[in-house]
């Protein structure tokens, strides 16, 4: 079904996921890689189900401080560039001659912010399907009002997502402001956008899946405003609480950090069991002699093209990645 980046387009799927009680998953992707693998498991997630045309929502951020996407797309550091590219293998992927033609690609801009964006936010929005305008760096008033000049400019265009509360990374002892349910109804009314993202006790850049998802407060907020509110930090979550989001209120998830975190310790365990084939027998000794390597290493294998190239690497992490984003589905796609 190609692209959709009409906004009644997207309303409609979004009230169609609240029928069958699904909420959104939205995965980010700052490379190929990652954007073919993330497809590919909603296609096959997809055929299993019995659903060849799956929504499924593909993010990226922009000049958004912990995690510049766009920039990172290409190695020209540009995010113009990078930003081009990932609409034009989008684009690609999603036309006819792509297996994943069937599936209902949205395209989310997302932590875009209100003033290191500025000249993307001069871009013609009809090129996505919505856009998290992140103005959470500001005072909260001031938060508000440039939240509601955006919405005023843009209503017709796109749906809109607005970040109540800075989600950060944060330490072991601390898990930062929460929105409180008076903030986030005011919010909400004052500002005009479609979904609000709140502070609900999860972080960005989890190292593991260990903090408290404040779901009681989630279902306050719910109660106030509907079912309008989008998850950051799911990475943070466990999946005992991941499978009761949509009972609490909300409608969408976004997901990248897990992605990249639970992949690599895979394609570094399968590096070192073949260490000789990638590295040849002799610098694979010299590294077990230093320690680097242990004792059941493999350091005497032929040195061989099928293991040193980016080929043998990214196929590892597009394998891995796909297991990661399945269990996702299988807890959101109820």
């Amino acid at each position: 079904m190609s692209l959709i980046l009409d906004r009644s387009h997207v309303l409609e799927i979004y009230s169609e996921a609240r029928e069958r009680r699904w909420v959104l998953p939205s995965f980010n992707a700052e490379n190929l890689n990652t954007l073919e693998a993330i497809l590919e498991a909603v296609y096959k997630h997809g055929q299993t189900i019995g659903i060849n045309n799956l929504p499924i929502i593909i993010g990226i951020t922009n000049n958004y401080a912990s995690r510049p996407q766009s920039v990172f797309y290409t190695n020209t550091k540009k995010w113009n560039i990078g930003l081009m590219l990932f609409l034009k293998n989008l684009e690609v992927l999603a036309s006819q001659d792509s297996l994943y033609r069937n599936l209902r690609l949205m395209i989310h801009l997302d932590h875009i912010q209100w003033d290191s964006d500025d000249e993307l936010l001069k871009w013609n929005m009809g090129q996505f399907s919505s856009i998290m305008y992140d103005a959470s760096t500001l005072p909260f008033e001031k938060n508000i009002e440039s939240t509601a000049a955006f919405v005023e400019n843009n209503k017709n265009k796109i749906l809109i997502e607005g970040a109540c509360d800075e989600i950060i990374k944060v330490s072991n002892d601390s898990i930062g402001h929460l929105t409180t349910s008076d903030q986030a109804e005011k919010y909400y009314i004052e500002t005009g956008v479609d979904i609000i993202v709140a502070n609900l006790g999860t972080e960005h850049r989890a190292s593991a899946s260990s903090l408290k998802y404040e779901g009681k407060l989630t279902r306050e907020i719910s109660k106030r405003i509907g079912p309008h509110i989008c998850l950051h930090g799911a990475s943070s979550v466990a999946e005992e609480q991941i499978s009761h989001f949509f009972e609490d209120g909300i409608c969408k998830v976004n997901i990248w950090t897990a992605l990249e975190r639970d992949s690599s310790p895979v394609l570094f365990q399968k590096m070192i069991e073949n260490a000789a084939k990638i590295i040849k027998p002799e610098k694979a000794k010299e590294m077990q002699e230093s320690g680097l390597l242990g004792k059941n290493a493999d350091v005497k294998s032929e040195h061989s093209i099928k293991f040193y190239t980016s080929k043998y690497r990214s196929e590892i992490i597009y394998l891995q990645m796909q297991k990661i984003v399945k269990n996702y589905l299988n807890l959101l796609y109820v």
